[in-house]
């Protein structure tokens, strides 16, 4: 997608207390492309409730570290929820397969970075994430303007931690605002 000076590719989505999607309730979400033509991004704080990376692995046929049956998939969002995707630090990267997205991160979604990973040739940090969140050309900027989302900067904790429970709140704190203060409806001036 092209760049532009007002993307928000790279940046975290927050959901606002009012949410009136489900599927997005107290969801974080990194955006790995906005453009003209639309945005795409991976929930990074929902993670699936009887999938660990081990078992993917397994399911692949690729070998598995021992730590893998800790490490939690992602429901990465509603969009093509078959489709694997693995959101990495950016000294990695597979030939023609990894999308940079700023100089920091990377979103690669070949079977090449599970195999690397397995043997200890992956990424420094990584998060693993079933589907994708996707928004048609205007939509995520109208969901913005109707106060659906607040936006964040991305950390290396808000997106690999372990602590998936606690993402949300901490993303919103790094904008110096108490969730509690937060209304479940925006107003008009």
């Amino acid at each position: 997608m092209a760049r532009r000076e007002d993307t928000l590719a790279g940046k975290l989505l927050v959901a606002m207390p009012g949410m009136g999607d489900p599927r997005f309730q107290k969801s974080v979400i990194y955006l790995c492309a906005h453009s003209a033509d639309g945005a795409m991004g991976i929930i990074v704080n929902k993670p699936m409730p009887d999938l660990t990376l081990g078992q993917l692995l397994e399911q692949l046929d690729i070998p598995r570290p021992p730590a893998s049956e800790e490490i939690r998939v992602q429901m990465g969002g509603p969009v093509e929820p078959g489709r694997g995707f693995v959101l990495h630090t950016s000294e990695y990267a597979t030939q023609g397969g990894t999308m940079r997205i700023g100089a920091d991160y990377a979103l690669t979604a070949t079977r090449d970075i599970l195999v690397d990973i397995a043997r200890g040739a992956g990424p420094r940090r990584s998060m693993f994430a079933l589907g994708y969140a996707g928004w048609a050309p205007g939509q995520l900027e109208g969901e913005l303007a109707a106060n659906g989302w607040l936006v964040a900067e991305a950390d290396d904790e808000l997106l690999f931690g372990a602590d998936h429970g606690a993402k949300w709140e901490k993303a919103i704190r790094s904008l110096g605002i108490d969730p509690r203060l937060l209304a479940s409806e925006g107003g008009m001036a």
